[in-house]
């Protein structure tokens, strides 16, 4: 009897405790993604995470990397001669030609933009020398963020043996690419004019012109690895990074994901924090158990 009068005590306590400083058990939200996470950019914490590990094909956001090594290791405004090799590489396209002359910044925009393989791979032949020399500069860059399960063998995201990366090494990466100005600057460019073409630029990132919360972020898409998208958002000075990995419906998983981390973040600052620090109504719930614990204590005698 001591022992369930002692075990009464402790699950009265508990509860009181819980209640007075506001836990609730939260659900997770449903997504389509075989692979999510939430990262808080300024200190990496994980708010959310769906087989965060898992090694995949990642399709365009591979780009992410090649944003940033081309940003902290070329000349945005170095002059780039279009090669053969680049203009026919097949997926998505900037359309240039062979010879055409393009600045890094413009190459560097039309693969954030418009996801241009064309532009990846001149953008490697200038910055690495070739599309492998490149891919040396990406796993030099990778090692050094700390992403340990990631492996690049090209600047563009088609399939290659060897070429994959998980969504916490990417959100990793791109919490690292979020504090370079250059890269933030474009990461959440919704249009860009070239010197080169008559016409605007859009970028591919619908959340970015739909959403109040998004400040930027890189889709994706092959057969073998679905649909991926990485995306950034900010609320009340609070800043997360999302990355889906195959998903059917990386629209709204973005959406609910920011809603979720976003309310997770405000709770977590303006909730608890001042709840614990409510002396008195931890003093009242400690004497209101023990008035419970009158009874309990009668008939466990």
């Amino acid at each position: 009897m001591k022992k369930l009068y002692l075990l009464t005590v402790v699950a009265l306590l508990v509860s009181v405790f819980s209640t007075s400083i506001g836990f609730k058990a939260e659900a997770s939200p449903n997504v389509s993604a075989r692979n999510a996470i939430v990262l808080d950019i300024d200190s990496n914490e994980i708010l959310y995470e769906k087989q965060p590990q898992e090694k995949r094909n990642i399709a365009s956001i591979t780009k992410i990397m090649t944003a940033i090594v081309a940003v902290e290791n070329g000349d945005l405004d170095d002059q780039v001669t279009i090669s053969s090799n680049a203009v026919n590489k097949e997926g998505s396209s900037i359309y240039t030609k062979p010879g055409d002359r393009y600045s890094l910044r413009d190459l560097v925009y039309g693969l954030m933009l418009r996801s241009g393989n064309d532009a990846a791979t001149a953008i490697a032949e200038h910055v690495g020398g070739s599309e492998k020399g490149f891919a040396f500069l990406m796993n030099e860059k990778r090692r050094w963020i700390g992403m340990k399960n990631s492996s690049f063998k090209n600047p563009h995201g088609l399939d290659e043996e060897d070429h994959y990366s998980t969504a916490y090494d990417m959100a990793l990466l791109t919490s690292y690419a979020m504090k370079n100005d250059e890269f933030r600057k474009i990461f959440g460019t919704k249009k860009y004019l070239s010197e080169n073409i008559d016409y605007y630029w859009f970028n591919k990132n619908k959340l970015l012109m739909t959403n109040d919360y998004c400040t930027g972020g890189k889709t994706g898409f092959t057969k073998s690895a679905g649909r991926t998208l990485v995306t950034t958002a900010e609320r009340d000075g609070k800043e997360i990074v999302v990355v889906t990995l195959n998903a059917s419906n990386d629209w709204s998983d973005h959406r609910v994901l920011y809603d979720y981390a976003f309310e997770k973040l405000e709770k977590r600052s303006d909730g608890i924090d001042e709840e614990m620090l409510d002396f008195p109504t931890f003093i009242k719930s400690y004497f209101d158990v023990l008035d419970r614990m009158h009874g309990v204590k009668e008939w466990s005698t």
